[in-house]
């Protein structure tokens, strides 16, 4: 049998998964074990088949072994091995091994890590020796071989050199022997470690003794390649077996178990991560081929779920043993996304077993759960959150379903069973929040609140409010709002998302309703009357339902008024009424304000209803029988006269304006006269006879008297207005035109100031110029009225609240107005001769316009011709500043008769006129001040103007002397060096420069010869730039009587 394995091993044929293979015939005893049956047969010819196929597999042998499990294909069938002496693993393994391998094809649930393993022939000699026994084995077994061939060699050879090779080939054959053996070690202590595992019902009971004493057995590393591949095999089939398929959501526990068996192995971090990243890349690979969307769905739900047991198992060294975004090219969000999803689904199933049983222990489990899972504090919370709203959504829908109900019987009951469980559950959550462990919770413990749920909608916003309701209105049993359920309502209103606005709404209808359910008990009672105080009664009833006084104050109103419209409703109160009226003020103690508002409000729509019949009956139908029902109304209804007279001022006020509205409308003068006639009639017959009977006294009239000043004489002098003395009735007109109008209701707020005196002056002019009717042919026909227009005139003034001042304003203006029209033909010429006095006097007496006025407009006038005429003479250059300033001292207004444009430019032609005189003056104070002040222009911007004149002239006069002087013009030659010298006065300059020396010499000569002071000559001779010796040269022949002087103007030298 040796030999046979060394010849083998020579030839290189030797392997150990040849070594052995697995046949029913192997096993009779275990065969024969059990009666054979059809099915049974049947079984275990599947069973040897698929354990035939489970040994085509390749052996861990090689050095160069790959993961040979797929963790989505279908595992090998799991075999369990039975806790039985080693002595006798090897028969009673077979038989555990084959029951269980059918088992598990009858379940179809394959085993995790595969059947077990069998050794080949010469594993089987390894694994009956220890350590020291091998070795001695082999060195019994070498030295065999020596003195074997030894002897071989000597006997066949005849000689010790034969016996030595002898010796030396079969000691080299039993080396290779012994080699070959030994290097199945590892293989041997990999296939114990397999079966190991295989026989564990649950794997993570596996003891990290139990793999460490394999080791120590056969003497081999963890870091051995056949025995490192086994481990990462069997973590790998675990890994893959414990994560759940693409469709289901992890159990919680697969982090915990992955860790447990990890340390059980043994296995390296390192090892361990690239079995994970091996089975993200077997994920990566059939998420790629496959091409149902389904099942790419559940591939990345796979991936994910890997992603995030991966980072749990590994903690914060995943970060640089798990390359994901290397090897697969995800980003680090989508890892956080992995996490975050798959954290929420485990955390979500802890919420779930947790449900309504929310206690200490359970928060603080959750919180331990949501550190486990790696779930952020804000997501926690937020699904915490959502978990309460849940449990109370629950009881709100059962709520809902239940007062929807058709069941009467108990339902309300069952309502506030419900909300009260919601009550509960947040007081329970309110005092967690406030625990002293709280930050040992789970993040998220507080007040339930329905935002964000299935509630938080305006469709079921009317369904909390109904809930809100059924529970406000059971909170006052009787007839009493205790302080504790006010706040509990104000809690639920919290609960529900409901605004103070609506919650109040909702609470101060059922408080009203019991507020006057209670009022009614105590008024029916009588216990209101027996009260020694109302108030406090009153007030301790609004106590006990936590009611606003205000509130109550309208509640007493709204009786009130109720009370006051039944009364009312025959058009009058009597006595009795009035009684009963009072009574209810007393007991509810309604202020007289309050009352009397109700009777101006209630009684003041009778009262309208039946002045608005009287108004619209017209000046002929407001007749006895309507005067009538005015004063019943009037006196009935119990009415102020203040009350009855600003109802009535609201409706006639409101007819005047439809009046003004028909005269304004109307296309001429006369038709807007006779709209303003009716309502003059309206007023007199009807209006005046409607507050005569509303007040029960007759109405006297009151003339607008005229307030102007106070001094007699100005009364007199406004007296002289024809039209306004008109307006005002002597005795007799008053007594043939009968009684005037009330003047008590007016337009005076109606209206705009200008529209009531255009009005008014519309009227006016109708008196004066009376009646335009228009015939046949183009032809009009003027008829002019009495002085009793004048007195419907002053009517109308009191009709639109006009005040006397105003009518007045309004008569001078047209009284001005005719008087300036004849004035502007008189002063057509704007002369004011003593016989256009006359004239215009004659006409002031016509018109009746005070002379002020006149000698105003008169004013006006020649000013306005005067100041066109004196613009026109500036603008032409026929008034200069000399005639300016004998106008001012004539106290003529020229600021206002020449604009600043004309003044400005007579200013530059004054300053132009200096420079030209050639008498070569320049006074600065005159030019620079009084001249500015004259024409009232600024002095600034004129000195500006000067400076800016001289420095033009300064060189244009220098150059006008030379072409004198060329012409022999010696008169003209020195008026232009006087120009010269002027400007230069205005404005300092430099010598001026010239091209002939020669001829600024002669000009100096000119000059000298008309005898000029020695300044002026002095400052020509700086201006020309000529020398001092030059100039003396000069004047002594000048002195000498050697210039040419008179008329020897040819002996000048050019």
């Amino acid at each position: 049998m040796i030999q046979h394995l060394v010849n083998q091993c020579k030839r290189g044929r030797f392997h150990p998964s040849k070594a052995l293979t697995f046949s029913p015939s192997a096993y009779p005893l275990r065969l024969s074990a059990r009666p054979r049956s059809r099915e049974t047969s049947g079984a275990r010819r599947r069973l040897c088949a698929i354990m035939d196929l489970s040994l085509l597999l390749p052996s861990p042998s090689s050095a160069s072994r790959q993961l040979l499990f797929s963790p989505f294909s279908p595992n090998p069938l799991r075999v369990q091995s039975l806790k039985i002496p080693r002595t006798s693993l090897r028969y009673r393994f077979r038989l555990s091994a084959v029951t269980e391998a059918e088992e598990a094809v009858s379940s179809g649930k394959p085993p995790v890590f595969g059947s077990p393993k069998e050794l080949t022939v010469p594993q089987k000699f390894v694994d009956a020796l220890p350590p020291p026994a091998r070795l001695a084995s082999y060195v019994v077994f070498t030295g065999a071989a020596l003195a074997a061939g030894f002897g071989l060699g000597l006997r066949f050879g005849g000689s010790k050199t034969v016996g030595i090779g002898g010796a030396a080939a079969l000691g080299v054959a039993a080396g290779a022997a012994v080699y070959a053996i030994n290097s199945t070690v590892p293989e041997v202590a990999a296939v114990n470690l397999h079966n190991i595992v295989t026989g564990y019902d649950d794997p993570t009971e596996l003891k990290k003794e139990e793999i460490e004493a394999i080791a120590e057995k056969y003497g081999v590393s963890r870091q051995d390649e056949a025995f490192r591949e086994e481990l990462r095999d069997l973590y790998s089939r675990f890994v893959s077996s414990v994560l759940p398929s693409g469709a289901e959501n992890l159990k919680g526990n697969e982090v915990e178990r992955i860790i447990k068996f990890k340390n059980a192995l043994g296995i390296d971090d390192p090892d361990a991560a690239s079995v994970h990243m091996e089975i993200g890349r077997h994920i990566f690979r059939q998420r790629l081929e496959t091409g149902d969307r389904e099942a790419d769905v559940e591939q990345r739900r796979a991936f994910q779920k890997l992603v995030y047991v991966s980072t749990l198992v590994f903690g914060e060294a995943s970060k640089f043993l798990l390359p994901w975004k290397r090897l697969f090219k995800v980003t680090d969000a989508q890892v956080d996304i992995a996490i975050r999803d798959n954290a929420q689904r485990l955390f979500a199933v802890k919420l779930n077993s947790v449900g309504k049983e929310i206690n200490e222990t359970g928060l603080f489990e959750l919180r331990s759960a949501q550190l486990l899972y790696r779930l952020s504090d804000e997501i926690a919370a937020e699904m915490f959150r959502e978990h309460t709203r849940k449990l109370a959504e629950e009881n709100i829908s059962t709520a809902l379903d239940l007062l929807k109900s058709r069941i009467q019987a108990g339902r309300t009951t069952r309502v506030m069973e419900e909300i009260e469980k919601v009550l509960a559950l947040n007081d329970l959550l309110t005092r967690l929040s406030k625990h002293p462990e709280y930050n040992s919770f789970v993040p998220g413990v507080g007040p339930i609140s329905l935002l964000g749920g299935e509630y938080d909608s305006d469709r079921k916003i009317d369904d909390l409010k109904l809930l809100y309701r059924t529970y406000a209105a059971e909170c006052f049993p009787n007839g009493r709002l205790e302080e504790q359920k006010l706040l509990v309502l104000n809690q639920l209103k919290n609960i529900f998302g409901l605004g103070n606005r609506e919650a109040d709404a909702i609470l101060l209808d059922i408080t009203v309703k019991a507020y006057r359910k209670r009022l009614s008990q105590a008024v029916s009672s009588g216990e209101l009357d027996a009260a020694s105080s109302k108030a406090a009664f009153l007030q301790n009833l609004c106590d006990e339902l936590h009611f606003d006084p205000q509130k109550a104050s309208e509640i007493h109103e709204e009786i009130y008024r109720q009370k006051l419209q039944q009364s009312v409703a025959d058009g009058e109160l009597s006595e009795e009424e009035v009684s009963s009226l009072l009574r209810i003020r007393v007991l509810l103690c309604i202020p007289q304000e309050t009352v009397d508002a109700a009777h101006a409000d209630i009684c003041g729509r009778l009262f309208e209803k039946v002045v608005k019949d009287a108004i619209s009956s017209g000046v002929d139908g407001y007749d006895a029988d309507i005067r009538a029902s005015v004063r019943k109304a009037a006196q009935g209804l119990r009415l102020t006269k203040e009350s009855a007279m600003a109802i009535a001022s609201k409706a006639v006020r409101k007819v005047f304006l439809n009046y003004v509205q028909r005269s304004r409308a109307a296309g001429n003068r006369t038709e807007a006269a006779k709209e303003l006639k009716k309502m003059i009639a309206f007023n007199t017959l009807v209006v005046t006879e409607l507050i005569s009977d509303i007040k029960g006294e007759p109405i006297t009239e009151e003339p607008i008297e005229v307030e102007v000043k106070q001094a007699e004489e100005e009364d007199d002098e406004w007296e002289s207005l024809q039209t306004l003395r008109k307006s005002k009735p002597n005795k007799d007109l008053q007594a043939k035109l009968g009684k005037g109008g009330q003047t008590e209701i007016n337009l005076k707020d109606d209206l705009p100031e200008r529209d009531k005196t255009d009005l008014y002056r519309t009227y006016l002019l109708f008196c004066l110029s009376g009646e335009v009717t228009v015939v046949p042919f183009g032809a009009q026909i003027i008829t002019k009225k009495d002085n009793s227009e004048y007195i419907l005139l002053n009517q109308l003034g009191g009709i639109l609240g006009l005040t006397g001042k105003e009518i007045v304003e309004v008569h001078r203006n047209l009284a001005e107005q005719a008087f300036m029209k004849q004035a502007e033909v008189i002063l057509a010429d704007g002369q004011l001769t003593k016989s256009k006095i006359d004239q215009l006097s004659e006409v002031q007496k016509q018109v009746g316009l005070p002379a002020e006025y006149a000698q105003k407009v008169i004013k006006n006038i020649t000013t306005t011709k005067m100041a066109a005429a004196i613009e026109t003479a500036v603008s032409q250059g026929r008034i200069g500043i000399q005639q300016v300033r004998e106008l001012k001292e004539a106290n003529v207004d020229l600021d206002s008769m020449i604009s600043e444009r004309l003044r400005e430019n007579l200013f530059k032609k004054t300053v132009e006129e200096i420079f030209s005189s050639g008498t070569g003056l320049f006074d600065e104070e005159d030019v620079y001040v009084k001249i500015p002040s004259d024409l009232n222009i600024d002095a600034d911007k004129a000195k500006g103007v000067v400076q800016d004149i001289a420095q033009h002239r300064l060189s244009n006069s220098l150059i006008q002397a030379v072409a004198l002087l060329r012409q022999r013009k010696r008169d003209g030659v020195v008026a232009s060096l006087n120009d010269m010298l002027a400007c230069e006065a205005a404005v300092a300059s430099e010598p001026l420069s010239w091209s002939s020396p020669e001829e600024l010499a002669d000009l100096y000569c000119v000059y000298l010869k008309s005898i000029p002071k020695r300044e002026r000559l002095d400052r020509l001779q700086y201006l020309l730039g000529i020398s001092d010796s030059t100039a003396a040269a000069l004047r002594d022949t000048a002195e000498r009587g050697a210039l040419p002087m008179g008329n020897e103007e040819e002996e000048i030298v050019f």
